[in-house]
């Protein structure tokens, strides 16, 4: 028993370790060849991560394989603090994203989406003007309304109103229900006479720069798919947090193993 939590330990934290290695690469690799500063954005978080493991599981490994109770000791602080902070961070994920929901239209395949019902964490993040202008870049890059254009560039308007878009392409690539707008293209709408009760249509521009990256109906579906991809991490989270404390289990019961080893 003493002898297999030891390489049990050893053996997990060599795959870590060999994972690790990818992870600090693509990192570094991201930060010296990113075309955008979405990309750029992810180089750090992704060094740190590759660093974090890359030390963490060399002090389990070495502490494992060669029976050093300090680096072992520091390995399972190490352990479980990340298990505290994945906690913490499943509960934060699940109590910011109670709250938020497409509202659906009559006569709609698709539903559009208000900024004030999602939380209020979720949208301080969007109403910086400095952040958004960020998060807008990274939008028109990734080419959410240029694919959604070209894949309903034949459609009529009968079709069109039936289509099941998802929140970006809903927010960011066509105007509010409520703005009446005559249909000439997914991307392309003759404006009626305001005044308007929506203030989006006051910032709708049929140039593909623009569109509707402004409205606040586009700061609404971006957070309705932050949320949902938040659920979706958190869920994930849960079962890495049981492959977390089941490694914290083995490391304990290795350190234990190792203290005793040390009395005889």
């Amino acid at each position: 028993m003493v002898q297999c939590s030891n390489n049990l330990l050893g053996i997990l934290n060599l795959f870590t370790f060999l994972l690790s290695i990818p992870i600090l690469s693509a990192g570094i690799w991201l930060g010296k060849n990113a075309a955008t500063e979405c990309e750029r954005f992810l180089d750090k978080p992704i060094v740190v991560i590759g660093i974090f493991l890359m030390f963490v599981s060399i002090a389990g490994l070495v502490g494992a394989c060669c029976r050093v109770s300090c680096l072992l000791w520091l390995y399972l602080c190490a352990m479980f603090l990340l298990i505290l902070l994945g906690f913490c961070f499943t509960i934060f994920a699940f109590a910011v994203t109670n709250r938020g929901a497409g509202e659906v239209l009559s006569d709609r395949g698709y539903k559009e989406y208000r900024v004030g019902d999602y939380s209020n964490w979720l949208q301080k993040r969007v109403s910086n003007a400095k952040n958004w202008d960020r998060i807008k870049s990274c939008l028109i890059y990734s080419n959410v309304c240029s694919s959604y254009s070209s894949r309903y560039a034949t459609v009529n308007v009968e079709e069109f109103y039936k289509t099941n878009l998802n929140a970006l392409q809903s927010g960011c690539c066509k105007p509010s229900n409520d703005c009446n707008f005559t249909y000439v293209g997914p991307t392309n709408w003759t404006k009626t006479t305001g005044p308007y009760t929506n203030e989006d249509c006051n910032v709708w521009d049929n140039k593909p720069g623009t569109l509707c990256y402004n409205c606040e109906a586009c700061k609404a579906g971006l957070l309705d798919n932050l949320k949902n991809s938040w659920k979706k991490v958190a869920k994930v989270n849960i079962v890495f947090l049981i492959f977390l404390i089941i490694v914290y289990s083995v490391g304990c019961c290795a350190f234990r193993n190792n203290r005793k080893r040390s009395y005889y």
